[in-house]
C-alpha cells in the first residue's frame, strides 16, 4: 500500500510526493538521475510517433533548421555578461562625516578621520597605495579631502 498521497518513482523505486500541479502525469521522483530517466522516457515515447519518425531527417527539415538559425543569429553562442547591476542594489555613495571645527583648520584627530571614512573607501585607499599604518592612511585621507574640497570650489 502507497503512503498516503504520495507514489513511487519508475526509476529508483522511492516513495517520492508528485507536484500538486502535475499529479496525475507525474511519474518520476526529482533525482536528477530520475529526472534523466524521465526525459529519456518523454523523447523515446515521442520519436516512437509515427508522424515524429523523420521529424529531424531530410531536405525540407534541414531547410526549416537553417531557416530558424537566420531569424535567431547568435543563438548558440555563449552570451556575453551584460554591464549593468542585475542581482546588486546600487550602492549610495555616503560622504564622509567629518567634524565641523577639524575641517575648518585642517587639524583632524587621528582615530575621528578613520571612523568618519566608509571602511570600503579606506580599504580601497588601503589597497590601491599599499599604506597599512594610520598615520599614513590619515595624511593621505587629509590631502584626499582637502583636494577634493578645493576641485568643489
Amino acid at each position: 500500500m502507497y503512503p498516503i498521497g504520495q507514489r513511487k518513482c519508475l526509476q529508483c523505486a522511492e516513495f517520492y510526493r508528485p507536484d500538486s500541479r502535475n499529479r496525475k502525469r507525474q511519474k518520476y521522483c526529482r533525482r536528477p538521475e530520475c529526472v534523466r530517466a524521465s526525459k529519456g522516457a518523454s523523447q523515446r515515447r515521442w520519436l516512437g510517433k509515427p508522424e515524429n519518425q523523420d521529424y529531424f531527417n531530410g531536405a525540407e527539415n534541414g531547410e526549416r533548421v537553417r531557416a530558424w538559425r537566420k531569424a535567431h543569429p547568435g543563438y548558440w553562442r555563449k552570451k556575453s555578461a551584460e554591464p549593468g547591476n542585475a542581482l546588486q542594489e546600487t550602492l549610495i555613495s555616503q560622504v564622509a562625516q567629518v567634524k565641523q571645527e577639524a575641517a575648518q583648520d585642517g587639524a583632524f584627530a587621528l582615530q575621528d578621520l578613520l571612523r568618519s571614512q566608509d571602511p570600503l573607501t579606506l580599504g580601497l585607499m588601503m589597497r590601491v597605495t599599499d599604506l597599512a599604518l594610520q598615520e599614513d592612511i590619515v595624511g593621505m585621507t587629509q590631502r584626499l579631502i582637502i583636494q577634493g574640497r578645493a576641485a568643489m570650489r
